[in-house]
């Protein structure tokens, strides 16, 4: 992933190409191959790149437009080129992509994001209008952060902190943001809000135009349901699904020769993507697959690391797996510089894309969003009101003995309520036994009363079920559309930037517009069978996917225990101790959950609360004073 920044000075003075230069020096980390600078009257962009396409290899950023005086500043991968060449009337294949999103701009103007498919973040400088166009991808695996003040200047980045290295923006941490942190759920209240205040985020499939007047923000795309698949046969529905899989996975291994890796967790998801990736490479004459793994030890017999062992031994694979002994010695590296305290949970995350980028990877596939995209929804609930009661009965007890979901008699009257209370009345009784209310969860987080109380927690939640709180249809596909950004966008931006920060481009298939497009159609039949979710990805991987993967029960998540790893040895060397601790964090903390919090990590009972409370003290002693541009290539 790419860096881009700049700034609009909307009262006309000419902007000063050097905020700029400190800007995209600070974005050097995610951007290490070029980095370029322009300038143009009262504009100034930045661009730091991270060549990850054979077309960015060559191409200049920022890119201006001799003859209209455009200039782009574009963090962007687009995929299915061939159709918005063929509509650009473009004859040459080898034009970079931000050159196709200018031309598309020059084309169709503002409506030229319509016609664009794939992960990006941009901005458009136009003097003839004299603004600024910007626009975020549909799912929002590009970032785009934002400072406005009004009639005097606009500035945005790629990462909230290359904003706030120009001393002209105010610095001041987000009190709430600290209590979102400590509040489970919190992390995704709303599209926008920051760790700093006055810095905002542009919501995933929106853009943005700031001229001298103002700043208008507008809603481009969200995944929309259209009518359910008819298909004549079962086959036709489950090749339909592998082909625009594949088509998805074909359009991002375009990258340079040996860029491309791949995650591989014993999943489903992320060995359907190696399964499938690994051919592609393989019919264009490519290598083995590297594929990165995260295991608890080699000598750890559990039904992850089984059916990672199963995935790993697919020919044409390149497989190296991670333990967290082996950041053993790296304590630093491990628990300091993360953007969001939030990051911090995924410590194997950054282990791996650490060994990808030592390895010569920077592009590396993960498959976060199958979760949702073939998420089961409401299909038992559905099953209920459409009086097919014999196969929802099936479903549940299906449900409890793959997934061990409960037992069967508060399976069945939870599903019952789901089915025939409206979701009002569920809603308010939620409520009103104080189930769904921010006081319902001070006791189980370390957040202290008199903190919960200054940063108003209950507007805060208020505002968190504002963004969560969706409509209640009888259109499963319309469920589906709506239950799928905001899930995917909190996790998906913590992925990047943790990718970021190691010159990585992660990418994700499943969240490929065509993709979303095709599997919020599909009838629930296809999603659930006889208890097990993804039914249709399970069928169609019979013979590419070992049965160890495709079928196995549970997915014991691992990840925990490199975050244990690293708060073991901070404790072991001294420099996390109850007292370093209580000083960092008494103004956010309940000095007895702190306590609790030690005890639970020394037992071994819950010992993630610990280390997210020693990674918020660092971040917060971090980000105490403003960042300080580093070293840049401009001097």
């Amino acid at each position: 992933m790419s860096g881009i920044c700049g700034l609009f000075n909307l009262d006309g003075e000419p902007a000063a190409e050097a905020d700029v230069q400190d800007m995209a020096s600070w974005l050097r980390r995610r951007g290490p191959d070029r980095i370029g600078a322009s300038s143009d009257g009262p504009v100034s962009m930045g661009h730091a790149m991270l060549a990850t396409t054979p077309e960015a290899v060559r191409e200049p950023q920022p890119l201006v437009h001799t003859e209209s005086g455009c200039t782009i500043a574009a963090d962007v991968r687009l995929d299915y080129r061939s159709d918005l060449l063929s509509a650009l009337g473009v004859q040459a294949n080898d034009v970079g992509d931000a050159e196709l999103v200018l031309r598309a701009y020059l084309r169709w103007g503002e409506r030229c994001v319509e016609y664009l498919v794939g992960d990006f973040a941009f901005a458009i400088w136009d003097p003839s209008k004299r603004q600024l166009f910007c626009a975020r991808d549909h799912f929002g695996l590009r970032p785009f952060y934002y400072f406005w003040e009004a009639g005097k200047r606009f500035i945005f980045a790629s990462e909230a902190r290359a904003i706030l290295v120009l001393s002209s923006v105010p610095y001041e941490i987000s009190l709430g943001r600290v209590a979102d942190f400590l509040v489970p759920g919190l992390e995704w209240i709303d599209y926008t809000s920051t760790f700093f205040e006055n810095v905002l985020r542009l919501p995933p499939g929106h853009s943005l135009t700031a001229t001298p007047d103002g700043l208008d923000i507008s809603e481009y795309w969200k995944p929309q349901p259209g009518p359910e698949l008819n298909f004549r046969t079962d086959d036709e529905y489950r090749q339909g699904f592998l082909d625009v899989l594949s088509a998805s996975i074909r359009s991002r291994m375009r990258a340079p020769e040996g860029a491309v890796g791949s995650m591989l967790s014993g999943g489903l998801d992320s060995g359907t993507i190696v399964a499938i990736a690994r051919d592609i490479q393989h019919e264009l004459g490519g290598g083995p697959l590297p594929t990165y793994s995260a295991i608890q030890t080699e000598e750890t017999d559990c039904a992850e690391s089984r059916a990672i062992s199963a995935a790993q031994n697919m020919p044409l694979l390149s497989p190296t797996s991670i333990c967290p002994g082996d950041l053993k010695g790296q304590y630093d590296s491990f628990v300091s510089g993360y953007d969001e305290p939030f990051d911090s949970e995924f410590t194997f995350l950054r282990a791996i894309y650490k060994t990808a980028q030592a390895a010569g990877q920077s592009v590396i596939f993960d498959g976060m969003g199958g979760d949702l995209v073939l998420a089961p929804g409401s299909y038992i609930v559905r099953l209920l009101r459409t009086g097919h009661l014999g196969l929802a009965w099936s479903e549940m007890k299906g449900e409890i003995k793959h997934w061990d979901s409960g037992s069967l008699v508060p399976q069945t009257l939870y599903y019952l309520r789901s089915a025939f209370l409206p979701h009002r009345v569920t809603r308010k009784l939620r409520r009103l036994l104080r189930k769904d209310s921010a006081s319902a969860y001070l006791n189980a987080s370390m957040i202290s009363r008199d903190f919960a109380s200054s940063v108003d927690l209950d507007r805060r939640w208020a505002r968190y079920r504002q963004t969560f709180d969706l409509v209640e249809t009888s259109d499963y596909a319309v469920e589906l559309a709506d239950l799928i950004r905001p899930n995917v966008t909190g996790g998906r931006e913590r992925y990047g930037r943790i990718a970021a920060a190691t010159a990585i481009e992660p990418r994700d298939p499943y969240l490929d517009k065509r993709v979303v497009e095709y599997c919020t159609r599909l009838p629930g039949r296809f999603r659930q069978r006889d208890g097990w979710y993804k039914v249709i990805q399970r069928d169609v991987m019979a013979g590419r996917l070992p049965d160890e993967v495709r079928w196995a029960v549970g997915k014991p998540h691992v990840g925990w225990h490199f975050s244990v790893a690293v708060t073991r040895e901070a404790i072991e060397r001294g420099s996390l101790t109850p007292h370093s601790l209580l000083d960092d964090l008494a103004r956010f903390t309940d000095a007895q959950k702190l306590s609790d919090a030690w005890r639970t990590f020394e037992d071994g009972s819950d010992p993630m609360p610990l280390h997210s409370a020693h990674v918020l003290s660092i971040w917060l002693r971090e980000n105490e004073d403003r960042p300080v541009v580093p070293n840049g290539p401009f001097g």
